[in-house]
Parts: C-alpha cells; structure tokens; sequence
C-alpha cells in the first residue's frame, strides 16, 4: 500500500471532523478511501452513460419503446456486473 500526504485548510479539516463523527467514521484514513471509492465509481458511470448515449444517439433507424426497454434493461445488467465486481 502506497502512503499519500494530503494538506487541506484548517476550516476545511474543522468540517470533515464534524462530517466524519455524525457519520461514524473512526478515521480520516476511512472516509477519505470511501470518498475517493465512490468518487472513482461515479465517474466510471457517468463514462458509461456518456457511451450509452453516443450509441443510442448514432441510430439511423427509429427505435421501438420495446427495443430501447430492451436495450435499458440489457445496459442495467452490464452497470450491475460491472459495480458488483469493484465493491466486493
């Protein structure tokens, strides 16, 4: 495990202390791992939807309300496998 030094201002420090007891955190270590987690998780979504759209967008031929259901249900399955496997 790779160690990295973090400087954040004194008032900014005041605020994740207060965050990080209302919600049980025993350390900054913890929180900041989650936090940099959830952030690494939510750009990864937002890149897959990004790609969804270009695809849906670039259709040339009209698509069915049952086609995209399809299509959104098939896209769910993929984010869920994908998210499964980095959370465990």
């Amino acid at each position: 495990m790779e160690n990295v030094s973090l400087k954040i201002e004194t008032k900014f420090e005041e605020e994740l202390e207060k965050v990080m007891k209302k919600n049980g955190y025993a350390t900054k270590t913890e929180f900041i791992r989650e936090a940099l987690r959830d952030k690494i998780r939510e750009l990864e979504k937002q890149e897959t939807l990004k790609k969804m759209g270009k695809l849906f967008g670039s259709s040339k031929h009209k698509t069915t309300d049952e086609q995209l259901h399809i299509a959104g249900e098939k896209a769910f399955e993929q984010l869920e496998k994908k998210f499964k496997r980095k959370i465990k």
